[in-house]
């Protein structure tokens, strides 16, 4: 018996439950729901029950999509039901349902989970890895836009501003509550402002807040998956949209779309650049494929669905679903497609409609136009301008790099220069698996290539924001010209995608390689004698702080300010020229400390709304130091 067996269940339906409880109920729930770990059945026809003592029987009847989507389908056999505390213990026990679980069913290619959106919570709800889909190119249009200004946001609705106040108002509750009184009725409230969210069309608020909720979730029973970064992260994310858009602020990129747009994009002519695995821990699991076009524009094609590892896995092998196009996504990697009446989504997703015709066409090698021109840049030069965009997941950067050695799962390398050197001050770049699961080969591949010190490598992959110098590689490829590289079948096309092919000792050349003149300096970068200057920063104290703040809550953080937390948080960071995070962690210390009282000692101002303003902006503040530290970092 085990909670594993009872059904995904909608917000709304436990906001409701938790809400029809006296105040006396609600203290005792996090206790019941704790008391649900191992008290499921699953029936012959399809219910589960939870039995609770011998006279309540609590029982959930899924409807045909496998979720508790409405009241009568959980019903307890007290004589308090529906308003009784069994029923909303079990309900709190259950899992939550996925946004996509709830909307009406749609075309798989067209409605599965975006995958770069999910990179983004990764963090928050436990993600393994997931895709993303590049910007366009330095110099090159984005799909589906045109040259011209872009067309002026249509303003937020009443409505829409109305949840959006009641989203941060229960977010800024949940902060001040942080994870130790952030039980199920903190929780349910939550879950309220999200309903109330997606009934008004702010698709992004929802998913925030339904993954702050997880979050709050894994921490309260420490789970192994759950990061304390990651729901700071979540938290970030969720004052920020709700904040902005109950401000009036509006747009796509801060309401979200339910569903993703396709515009027309005429004819194109596409070549594959890699296939990645996506794996969620919400159980998506399929593939993108990397495309470019002719103009250098990115483009993806995406097959993600229920099924977890093993779908992620066979999808890498699974017929592309786009115009009839006789191709699987391992021949689209390394071939391409000429698309006709093509459609296309504002982030390059490529969709499937009744017009779209798609006829393969011969692949290209990374040495060839438009590929190319991701090779091109300097990494440090390129990691810049992927990194400007802070609302964005960065997109996909190519270079030539020559082996250093292994640290633990990481590939430490040094960036070739133009003339197949390393010059000697060039920082050491870590090359991190994107997909970590043991089932996928990600890690195995860099441990092979780690034993080969020496060894010059052309690599594809994504900047990870959030670490200095590491780049998540999707795939390699022999650098041309370089007399020790890789060795790949010539039917891979000169790449090898890291989270499906197996690199094998025939593919790593012989011997060991004489060091060139300009591999003999000594190592700098964050494995070598130089600091990591994002390690070696302050910002380190600022971001306890926050973190703190999100574990014990806002007494957790007026506690630190009693102490001489604040003294040894500004001293260092002004030293260190951030005067700016110094201010803002000093105002987040004061604001979480003050708790006015009349005559009576009674709260003039129990409102959170200040200092859940006063922690967002050092939050906001700390993400951009971080993320210059790590642009920095590459050169």
């Amino acid at each position: 018996m085990s909670t594993d067996l009872l059904p995904p269940v909608a917000p709304e339906v436990l906001a409701e439950a938790v809400e029809n409880l006296t105040a006396r109920l609600r203290k005792k729930l996090d206790a019941a729901i704790e008391a649900c770990a191992s008290g499921a059945v699953a029936g012959p026809d399809g219910s589960v029950t939870v039995r609770f003592g011998e006279d309540a029987v609590v029982t959930l009847r899924p409807g045909p999509s496998g979720v508790v989507t409405a009241a009568d389908e959980a019903v307890c056999g007290c004589l308090l039901a529906p308003r009784c505390l069994h029923r909303a213990a079990v309900l709190g026990a259950a899992p939550l349902a996925d946004p996509a679980q709830l909307a009406p069913a749609e075309p798989a290619a067209d409605a599965a989970t975006d995958p770069g959106r999910e990179g983004v919570a990764s963090e928050s709800s436990g993600v393994v890895g997931a895709g993303s889909q590049a910007p366009a190119p330095h110099g090159a249009t984005t799909p589906g836009t045109s040259a011209g200004a872009p067309p002026a946001p249509e303003p937020l609705t009443a409505a829409q501003r109305r949840a959006s106040a009641a989203l941060w108002e229960a977010a800024a509750a949940a902060l001040a509550a942080g994870v130790a009184a952030g039980g199920a009725v903190v929780q349910a409230e939550l879950l309220r402002a999200a309903h109330s969210a997606r009934l008004a069309g702010l698709p992004r608020g929802e998913a925030a807040a339904l993954r702050v909720v997880r979050g709050l979730r894994a921490a309260r029973e420490r789970s192994a998956a759950q990061r304390l970064g990651a729901l700071t992260e979540a938290f970030r994310e969720l004052l920020h949209v709700a904040g902005l858009t109950a401000s009036g602020a509006g747009g796509p990129a801060l309401t979200g779309t339910g569903r993703r747009a396709y515009e027309a994009g005429g004819s194109l002519r596409v070549h594959g650049l890699c296939r990645e695995p996506v794996l969620s821990a919400t159980g998506y699991g399929g593939v993108v494929t990397h495309l470019v076009g002719a103009d250098g524009s990115r483009y993806s094609v995406s097959d993600v669905r229920p099924g977890g590892l093993a779908r992620a896995r066979g999808a890498g092998s699974a017929s592309v679903a786009l115009g009839g196009a006789a191709l699987d996504h391992a021949g689209l990697a390394r071939g391409g497609l000429r698309v006709v009446g093509a459609t296309v989504s504002a982030d390059g997703r490529l969709g499937t409609g009744r017009g779209v015709q798609a006829t393969p066409l011969r692949g290209i090698a990374w040495t060839d136009e438009p590929a190319a021109a991701l090779f091109a840049r300097p990494a440090a030069e390129a990691v810049a301008g992927l990194l400007a965009d802070p609302e964005g997941e960065p997109g996909l950067l190519g270079c030539d790099v020559r082996v250093v050695g292994g640290a633990g799962e990481h590939l430490l390398v040094r960036e070739l220069s133009s003339d197949g050197t390393v010059r000697a001050d060039a920082p050491v770049l870590r090359l991190r698996p994107a997909h970590p699961h043991p089932e996928l080969p990600h890690t195995a591949n860099l441990r092979r290539l780690a034993g080969c010190p020496g060894l010059a490598i052309r690599v594809l992959g994504r900047p990870d924001p959030d670490r200095a110098a590491t780049l998540g590689a999707l795939a390699v490829g022999p650098v041309p010209g370089a007399p020790y590289t890789l060795r790949l079948p010539e039917e891979w096309l000169g790449r090898a995608d890291l989270g499906y092919d197996r690199l094998q000792g025939s593919h790593l050349p012989e011997g060991t390689p004489e060091p060139a003149e300009g591999d003999r300096g000594p190592l700098a970068g964050p494995a070598g004698g130089d600091a990591d200057p994002l390690a070696e920063s302050p910002l380190w104290r600022v971001r306890r702080l926050l973190e703190t703040g999100v574990a014990g809550g806002r007494r957790a953080v007026a506690e630190a300010a009693r102490g001489p937390e604040p003294l040894g948080l500004r001293g260092p960071l002004r030293r260190s020229g951030f005067g700016a995070a110094a201010d803002l962690a000093t105002a987040l210390a004061v604001e979480a400390d003050r708790r006015p009282r009349d005559a009576f000692g009674r709260l003039t101002d129990a409102s959170a709304d200040r200092y859940a303003w006063a922690w967002l902006a050092s939050a906001t503040h700390l993400g951009a130091a971080e993320r210059s530290l790590v642009a920095a970092s590459w050169s």
